[in-house]
């Protein structure tokens, strides 16, 4: 009777074993980055129909934490989805400089990688890398909406991997 009375109350006493979490500052961080990515849709061309898509019900991006937001104050990824011309590229710059840090940007689609089939025309920036820095090319004319879901879990792996925490203080 007397262990059973020590067995209860070292049970009380004792911490359980979830009590304690030891983690890195970046691993927290990019966990919780990864899970609530908020893109802003820059649209251009007929890569945004796709991208639509890609929001809508089948492909479900909600379910991965991912809701399109109308303002670039209120996102962190950019996704310039078509053909990007030189009269909008100091408009796609400003909403770039607009987002809050961190920011990622996906160029979607042959025209938005490299002016696609209108590389050659005077009008067409050659690639929207030229304007703000890319993180992640989703090939294709235009991509398919799986084409941007694989490169939203590859920019999701490159946040995952991202070291973001700064050092508080120095030795």
């Amino acid at each position: 009777m007397a262990t059973a009375a020590a067995a209860n109350s070292l049970a009380r006493t004792a911490p359980k074993s979830l009590d304690f979490v030891v983690s890195k500052v970046d691993a927290v961080v990019n966990w919780a980055r990864i899970g609530s990515l908020w893109p802003m849709t820059f649209g251009l061309a007929c890569c945004a129909v796709e991208m639509m898509h890609c929001g809508a019900a089948r492909y479900d991006l909600d379910r991965f934490g991912i809701i399109f937001r109308p303002s670039p104050r209120q996102s962190d990824v950019m996704i310039v989805a078509g053909t990007l011309t030189n009269k909008m590229a100091p408009a796609l710059r400003k909403v770039y400089d607009q987002m809050p840090d961190p920011r990622w940007v996906i160029s979607m689609g042959s025209c938005a990688n490299g002016g696609g089939y209108y590389h050659y025309s005077y009008a067409v920036v050659r690639g929207c890398d030229r304007v703000v820095p890319v993180d992640i090319y989703v090939p294709g004319c235009p991509p398919t909406a799986e084409g941007l879901l694989f490169g939203i879990m590859q920019l999701q792996k490159k946040i995952q991997r991202a070291k973001t925490a700064t050092l508080w203080f120095q030795k």
